[in-house]
């Protein structure tokens, strides 16, 4: 068995100061190591507009290595630009999810754009850095993994990894728009996609993680972690109503495989959950797994999907 040893907040975008895209949120962080640091990418968001619309942008936050809790930097600038008129990533870049491939940064976002019936859509985009992760520039004005007639909406959520020679995606796909109380809600399940070079991706086209609380079970963020030869999934999963509160909403799921195309999900070993009190006390979301210097961490989300940070826990145990 195991369990997280929560190490608190790490970083608050609201400490940052001096950049008017970054003042709220920091949400599904991903890391990139280095020799003497750790790069967290994270998404932030402009000021809410009139219309209640907003703009995500993409950012990172550098960390020393020996004591991720010491801050070394912060982006001056969002690591990608937004889309241009009428493209797919026109209105946000959330979320990022790096790879390492030879000497450069691989990075596949989801770009949002506005919808008139529902508030957004979302198609899955990739990006290329040539210096070591700092900025990117996409390899097209279109996305490399959109809608197709059995995903028709709502692509996002890329976490990418590499094993064996293959190349692996895990996302969520929309399954349904859900009014609630006049207000559309989508609902979401975890897939899959493979590629021998990441730039051309076959879809398995089912939902990999069965629904728990409910049939519309909003899954997100499904990262993999391999250790003691079976593949760990931690994601996160919501109700489809009421889930910007503490009853409902947002928790971390897990779910294991011995050869990544079938999974058994058990939550009760997710081993983490909300706090009694402070800044993960309502919801805990967007894990993200890593190991560094022979410990493994994981960073999430805590109340308001992290509108106020992320934070970090310690792995207790061996995954098994």
């Amino acid at each position: 068995m195991f369990r997280w040893k929560k190490l608190g907040k790490l970083f608050d975008p609201e400490n940052v100061g001096g950049r008017t895209w970054l003042t709220a949120f920091a949400q599904a962080p991903a890391t990139l190591v280095f020799e003497d640091f750790v790069r967290i990418y994270f998404s932030c968001r402009l000021p809410v507009e009139p219309n209640g619309q907003y703009v995500s942008r993409s950012a990172w936050v550098d960390v020393d290595r020996s004591d991720p809790y010491r801050i070394l930097r912060v982006a001056e600038q969002p690591i990608l630009p937004l889309g241009r008129l009428g493209e797919f990533d026109e209105f946000g870049t959330y979320p990022v999810s790096v790879v390492r491939n030879g000497n450069e940064v691989w990075a596949y976002y989801g770009g949002w754009t506005r919808c008139e019936s529902v508030p957004f859509n979302v198609a899955i985009g990739m990006a290329i850095s040539r210096d070591n992760g700092a900025t990117f520039r996409r390899v097209g004005s279109g996305p490399v993994l959109s809608y197709s007639p059995a995903e028709p909406f709502v692509l996002s959520g890329p976490k990418v990894r590499r094993y064996l020679d293959t190349w692996y995606l895990w996302y969520i796909a929309g399954r349904k728009w859900k009014l609630v109380d006049g207000r559309p809600e989508p609902v979401y399940k975890i897939r899959m996609a493979t590629s021998a070079d990441g730039i051309q991706w076959s879809k398995v086209n089912r939902d990999l993680i069965e629904s728990r609380v409910e049939d519309d079970e909003a899954q997100a963020s499904p990262d993999v972690f391999f250790a003691n030869g079976r593949y760990h999934m931690f994601f996160c999963y919501r109700y489809s109503s009421g889930y910007r509160g503490k009853e409902f909403g947002y928790r971390i799921g897990y779910a294991s495989s011995p050869d990544l195309f079938v999974w058994t999900r058990d939550d009760a070993r997710a081993g983490i959950d909300v706090s009694e009190e402070g800044w993960d006390s309502e919801m805990i979301s967007y894990p993200h797994v890593f190991e560094l210097d022979g410990k493994v961490f994981m960073a999430y989300l805590g109340n308001q999907v992290g509108k106020h940070g992320f934070g970090l826990a310690e792995l207790e145990g061996n995954l098994a």
